[in-house]
Formats: structure tokens, C-alpha cells, sequence
């Protein structure tokens, strides 16, 4: 596997060695001791697994207690994955990074805990998958709105449309605000 540190932060753009023919591929998305070595000393102790239609976003997620350090792919179709820097120590601090993760590209990123999340639906539907440093915290899950000026997100979306949303999503607040709620 490759790791591309990119300008944010700790966070790491990994492009697996995938073997392939006639029959189709073999690649390894994870292996413990290379992680750590090479991306983050974390465990990854619970997975997830989403399919989501295009427009459909879902972020900026991040959580003041027991946060969270996501190793994430997409299984099938693609997607616009988003890291945002919400350390208020980080000289990156409020600065974002985004990548476009397919089934095709078989790109990760890793996005590590004191980073806010998210993703764009770019094709049809998007099969999701991540491995998490630790546990889902509801209690202490903030949602920054994706559309909050301060951050300036670059979002792809299709025909200009607004994205689809969930409640939660949709009430997010602004990072400005996101701070008074630790």
C-alpha cells in the first residue's frame, strides 16, 4: 500500500497494490501492524457499512467524547469524502481536505479523531464502508452544517442541486458554534 500524506493535518490518502486479471482482483484493505506503522498507532475496534443514493450527504460528523479516527472506502460507486480539521490547536485547524473514493480508484483515507467527517454521493448509489478508533458516542456527536461559510467546502454536487439530508444533518451548526457544545 502506498500513504499520501496530504496538507492536512494527520490525515492520509492510502492507495492499496491491487492484483488483477482476467478473473478479476485481490488487494488487502487492512492489516493491523501496517496501520500502525505506517498510518496512525490506533486500534480500530467497530466497522460500518452505509448505502446511500446520489445527492445524499452525510456529515460533518465528529464527537467530543470518545472520539473517533475513521479509516474509510467505498465498496461500490463513488463518493466525495471530506476531513475537516476541528483541533482548535492544529495549524490546520478549520481547513479541509477532499478526495473522491471509488470502488474504481480503491482509494482510503484516513481521518483521524478531532476531525470532523463527511460524504457526497457522486454516482447512482455508494456502498460505504469504515473502520472506527473507537466506539459511536451519540450523546457527544456534533454535526457541523456542510454549507457553513467558514469552512467553504468545495462540494461536487450533481446539477447544482442541494443534497439530501438527514435531520440531523440539516439542523448542523455553524463551526464557529460547534465549539460550545464541548
Amino acid at each position: 500500500m502506498e500513504v499520501i500524506d496530504v496538507a492536512l493535518g494527520d490525515v492520509k490518502l492510502i492507495k492499496p497494490r491491487v492484483f488483477g486479471d482476467e478473473r478479476g482482483f485481490f488487494m488487502e484493505t487492512f492489516r493491523e501492524s501496517w496501520f500502525k506503522q505506517h498510518c496512525a498507532n490506533e486500534t480500530l475496534v467497530q466497522d460500518n457499512h452505509s448505502l446511500s443514493q446520489q445527492g445524499t450527504l452525510r456529515g460533518l460528523h465528529y464527537q467530543t467524547e470518545q472520539t473517533q479516527g475513521k479509516l474509510v472506502r467505498v465498496v461500490s460507486g463513488e463518493v466525495f469524502d471530506v476531513a475537516v480539521d476541528m483541533r482548535e490547536s492544529s495549524p490546520t485547524f478549520g481547513q479541509w481536505y477532499g478526495a473522491y473514493l471509488s470502488a474504481e480508484n480503491k482509494h482510503q483515507l484516513w481521518v483521524p479523531a478531532g476531525f470532523a467527517h463527511g460524504f457526497y454521493v457522486t454516482s447512482e448509489s455508494a456502498e460505504f464502508v469504515y473502520k472506527c478508533s473507537d466506539y459511536y458516542h451519540p450523546a457527544s456527536e456534533i454535526s457541523v452544517h456542510y454549507a457553513d461559510k467558514d469552512i467553504a467546502i468545495d462540494w461536487p454536487l450533481v446539477d447544482g442541486k442541494a443534497p439530501s439530508l438527514s435531520a440531523k444533518d440539516e439542523a448542523g451548526v455553524s463551526f464557529a458554534d460547534a465549539y460550545k457544545f464541548k
